[in-house]
């Protein structure tokens, strides 16, 4: 396959599930700032969502104070931010568009439609109306694109070029969004009982909606009942969303299908990507939560990132045209 339509290929879905990934954190950040707590805390949920896709210095140089309208305005609407949805809405047009006849006619026509439709509800204010309803409607198109492209394509690289961008994306994502959300509860966390800590019924109140906004956020909710049967607790969700092979949106279920797939367009058996990814499987698959814990889990989940970013850059270099992120 050429390098150019591979990257196109690439490139198409990681938008599409870097879209529905900021959907994902601004509907948990929306919904947890209707709950009765302190402005300061509403201030920092909405920072923390600016800090996990590290967009701080850019929003801070546009507004001057963190509020949800403006916070939701940068991320969803300005096209001036590259990582806004609906600038990563555009870009996964315009890769799709520019290898048209390589992707059937469901996929263009699913990608086409939700980039036309999106700019209908901008204009007639439909966002503004009600976020919930539109958040929700970006994670729909996404896993209508993914279905669609899942069903149509023909089962060959094309295909197992996007596969490999959606899950490379996710990983990233989830692995931001578990950082930033323990960071924020790291004193609560480690004061728990089972660190020594006397604990309240209104801290454990707001736990419970802290940890299962977190969980609702990667659709997480109903599986952590199914797995666990027992009241949320931190580690656990962590354990989940790291750990958990059979989690959709895990660390772990993420770099199976990155490795699966990128076997699947190595000529090599043993090239350098295929050995760093599978490494870092590896790691996941024999990791246990206890001991990630007691290393430190920001500093396990910042070496993460930065590992699945070499590994994208690696990938680029073997397979695709050198592109910005």
């Amino acid at each position: 396959m050429l390098s150019r339509t591979a990257d196109h290929l690439f490139w198409m879905s990681r938008y599409m599930e870097r879209a529905e990934n900021t959907a994902r954190m601004l509907n948990v950040s929306y919904e947890t700032s209707l709950l009765p707590q302190s402005a300061a805390a509403v201030e920092a949920g909405w920072e923390g969502i600016l800090s996990i896709s590290e967009l701080l210095p850019a929003y801070t140089a546009r507004y001057k104070n963190i509020t949800p309208r403006d916070v939701m305005a940068f991320m969803v609407k300005d096209v001036d931010n590259p990582s806004s949805i609906i600038s990563c809405l555009r870009a996964a047009r315009e890769n799709a568009r520019a290898v048209r006849g390589t992707l059937t006619t469901e996929v263009w026509e699913t990608q086409n439609q939700t980039w036309l439709e999106v700019n209908r509800m901008l204009k007639s204010g439909e966002f503004e109306r009600d976020p919930g309803q539109f958040f929700e409607w970006v994670k729909f198109r996404s896993h209508l694109s993914r279905g669609v492209t899942v069903g149509t394509m023909l089962m060959d690289e094309s295909l197992y070029f996007m596969r490999m961008g959606t899950f490379l994306e996710r990983a990233d994502n989830t692995a931001r969004l578990v950082d930033v959300k323990f960071h924020a509860m790291q004193n609560d966390f480690f004061g728990a009982p089972q660190y020594g800590a006397p604990e309240t019924e209104s801290t454990q109140e707001y736990d419970f909606y802290h940890w299962s906004a977190i969980l609702r956020s990667v659709s997480g909710f109903e599986v952590y009942r199914k797995v666990y049967r027992d009241v949320i607790r931190p580690e656990r969700v962590a354990e989940l969303l790291i750990l958990r092979p059979d989690m959709p949106r895990s660390l772990h279920a993420s770099l199976n299908e990155v490795v699966s797939n990128l076997k699947l367009v190595s000529h090599d058996a043993n090239s350098d990507t295929l050995r760093h990814a599978g490494r870092l499987r590896s790691e996941l698959a024999f990791g246990r939560i206890d001991e990630i814990l007691a290393t430190g889990l920001h500093a396990y989940l910042t070496q993460f990132l930065e590992r699945v970013n070499v590994l994208g850059g690696r990938i680029s270099r073997e397979f695709l045209m050198p592109h910005a992120a």
